[in-house]
């Protein structure tokens, strides 16, 4: 008989840890189910302040091109009061991309040109000069088209954009050269998809600034024309990080000095609007 109350008090205390178990799974897949929905909660309140720090900040649209660079050292260096001021860099692979977002009020800065600057003006975009920068731009022909002179432009495709220095200098370039037939102006925005045109043969001749001209000339393609000979302020140098090349094109990278911010010369303003008529 006793042994029959043991096994009876041993099948009761089973199950009643039976019980135990159950109810503490219970409430450890409920806490669970409060930590998930708490973190999810959390993550939700931290995009939103992500979010509102994002559009609080001062963006500022750049290209991967060597006249971006002392933006890039300017935010990678923190050489400003982070307190003060938050610099957000918005990457574009195209000017006219650049444009778009200061039209649109997603950027408050951008790196630019004269032309294009006085084209948005133009449009009624209220934009101010901050600075001119170094930059220029040379036309790289395709080493298969057999064009080596500006004459031999001729029946020949250019890449460029629409209303910008480029545009401009296609036809100081043209004038120069007088080719017998007519070239043609064809609008290719994105610098990076202008260089593997002239790579994979698919384009006679483009603009280009630093460093995809230098990473054109490495691979035997020809300059036909260089803005830094016609007296124009235009600009610019590149860093791998930023700007997609490798480091024996930034080896070759002429060495430039960034200058102090100035604005443009009224000379080049000139000629800029001068163009747009």
């Amino acid at each position: 008989m006793p042994m029959l109350n043991f096994f009876d008090n041993l099948c009761h205390m089973k199950g009643k840890q039976f019980h135990l178990i159950i109810l503490l799974v219970a409430v450890l897949f409920s806490a669970c189910s409060k930590s998930t929905e708490q973190q999810q909660h959390e993550q939700r309140a931290e995009r939103q302040r992500q979010q509102a720090l994002y559009e609080a900040a001062f963006k500022v649209g750049v290209m991967p091109t060597l006249d971006c660079l002392p933006i890039y050292l300017l935010k990678d260096s923190l050489l400003y009061d982070t307190t003060k001021v938050d610099i957000r860099l918005r990457m574009f692979n195209a000017q006219m991309d650049c444009d778009t977002a200061l039209v649109g009020g997603s950027v408050q800065a951008s790196i630019t040109d004269v032309v294009r600057a006085e084209r948005l003006k133009r449009n009624h975009l209220a934009l101010t000069y901050f600075s001119a920068t170094n930059n220029y731009w040379v036309l790289v022909a395709n080493k298969k088209a057999r064009v080596k002179t500006l004459p031999q432009l001729s029946d020949k495709m250019i890449a460029m954009t629409r209303f910008s220095a480029t545009d401009m200098l296609t036809d100081l370039a043209l004038k120069q050269g007088k080719p017998k037939y007519d070239s043609y102006k064809v609008q290719i925005n994105d610098i990076l998809l202008r260089t593997k045109m002239i790579v994979n043969n698919e384009m006679d001749a483009a603009w280009f600034a630093e460093p995809q001209a230098t990473q054109l000339l490495a691979l035997g393609h020809n300059v036909l024309f260089d803005s830094r000979k016609q007296q124009l302020q235009l600009g610019a140098i590149v860093l791998k990080r930023y700007m997609n090349v490798d480091d024996a094109t930034i080896d070759r990278l002429p060495k430039l000095k960034f200058m102090q911010a100035v604005r443009p010369n009224q000379s080049d303003i000139d000629k800029a609007q001068a163009f747009l008529h």
